[in-house]
């Protein structure tokens, strides 16, 4: 699917994410509405078309509208979207959870 992404803010650190880990800026993982969670999926940010990897360990957005992703820090950072705060993305399943 194809729509926005945005990250977790500072906020959010140290908070439990649905799969009962705690949200961290470090590594690359992401909240998606729907897919089991330990899902692994390539986002690619549209317009600077860098890619990432990462692990769908919580449930999100929520903030309405066309956003489909959120990612971790370090997983925003990879794909350039940090700064900008939302990108339009295409995501795709890489290996879904066991």
């Amino acid at each position: 699917p194809v729509g926005l992404a945005s990250w977790y803010g500072q906020s959010h650190q140290g908070r439990t994410t649905a799969s009962g880990a705690r949200v961290s800026r470090q590594p690359s993982t992401a909240a998606h509405r729907s897919w089991p969670l330990g899902t692994k999926v390539k986002v690619t940010n549209l317009r600077t078309t860098q890619q990432v990897v990462v692990t769908i360990n919580d449930r999100g957005p929520y903030a309405g509208g066309t956003r489909i992703i959120d990612l971790s820090e370090a997983a925003a950072t990879r794909v350039g979207l940090l700064e900008r705060g939302t990108e339009r993305v295409e995501v795709a399943v890489v290996e879904r959870a066991s």
